[in-house]
């Protein structure tokens, strides 16, 4: 490009960044499926369960009214389903930034060996600090994430000019070190093993509101920085070099996108467990919807990330029931086929 005219063509660079699918109508119609959808899923959270209830009976509770025994029922549902709305966001608008940061559409909040992190932490600090009950093992998951984030960041970016595929080699190594340290702690200590049991597999069930506080700060940091971040990671996706020219400074956009999916990621595998592919699977569906502006994935990721979440709960509490199966295995099978389908759209784009 001459010099002289950097005015049109910044305008033709933000074209394909920020491009959007069929103007306001396409997204005012995608706001209000994915409200729709949500408020479906969070009704869906609190009528079912071991003991079935109906509709009306939700609604009766919700407005004040229904009978002792069953506004009982209802309401023990309702921490997890403030859970589930808390960590599906954070997984959606994680694994949106994993993506725009890595620029990998197959990224994922597990690449940054987050849940590696927090599992170690777990054991660690059950056999050898004595750490018991949930409180604590929530502050230990998400210490322990946060590290492991900030470590696989560091040595990622060891010697400059860290890039994405530098980052994930760094996480994969770091996972596999803190695997290892698991299993030989877990297998050699019964009752670090059964601490470390309850919560590998991911699920909603058996937590309380303090979950949700403990996080909640955290989340709330991370979504922010997540806002902030868009405008830059839709220069971003444009090349190193043109967001610089834009006077995006490249470095501090993925600095900030990487702890913001860390501090995301971090609250949602301390409040649940880790829970695989929600991350992977909720960009892939949003974009679809809302194109490539990264502002508008992380607005309605903020929306699909809870409803696939919840979702998925409600399918694991049906299918086994009396008993239940947890949401961490459901979400691992709804992800075989979005793995496929997002695969399918990368040789399709080649």
């Amino acid at each position: 490009m001459t010099t002289g005219h950097h005015g049109p063509a910044v305008r033709r660079h933000q074209g394909p960044a920020v491009r959007r699918r069929g103007g306001p109508a396409r997204y005012l119609t995608a706001l209000a499926l994915c409200l729709l959808l949500l408020t479906g899923a969070l009704l869906a959270s609190v009528m079912f369960g071991s003991q079935p209830t109906s509709l009306r009976e939700v609604l009766d509770v919700l407005t004040g009214g229904g009978e002792d025994y069953t506004r009982t029922v209802i309401e023990s549902r309702y921490p997890r389903t403030v859970l589930g709305l808390l960590a599906g966001l954070c997984l959606g608008v994680a694994g949106t930034l994993m993506q725009g940061v890595t620029r990998n559409p197959l990224a994922e909040p597990g690449l940054l060996g987050l849940n590696a992190g927090a599992a170690a932490a777990i054991v660690a600090g059950t056999a050898y600090a004595g750490a018991s009950g949930q409180r604590e093992t929530i502050w230990w998951a998400l210490a322990g994430a946060l590290v492991t984030g900030v470590v696989v960041h560091v040595v990622g970016s060891v010697g400059g000019g860290g890039g994405p595929v530098r980052l994930v080699l760094a996480g994969a190594v770091l996972s596999a070190v803190l695997a290892a340290f698991v299993q030989a702690v877990a297998l050699s200590r019964p009752q670090v093993f059964d601490t470390y049991r309850y919560w590998v597999v991911g699920s909603l069930a058996g937590r309380d509101y303090d979950a949700a506080w403990a996080v909640l700060p955290f989340c709330g940091v991370g979504l922010a920085l997540a806002v902030v971040l868009a405008p830059g990671l839709n220069a971003m996706a444009m090349g190193e070099d043109k967001a610089a020219s834009l006077g995006i400074s490249p470095a501090r956009v993925k600095g900030g996108g990487l702890l913001a999916a860390t501090l995301l990621c971090a609250s949602a595998t301390a409040a649940v467990g880790p829970i695989a592919f929600v991350g992977l699977a909720v960009p892939h569906l949003v974009r679809a919807l809302v194109g490539a502006d990264f502002r508008a994935q992380i607005a309605f990721t903020a929306l699909a990330g809870p409803t696939l979440l919840l979702l998925a709960d409600v399918v694991g509490r049906i299918l086994l029931r009396p008993q239940e199966l947890m949401v961490g295995v459901v979400t691992a099978f709804v992800g075989a086929p979005a793995l496929l389908f997002a695969v399918r759209r990368m040789r399709g784009a080649t």
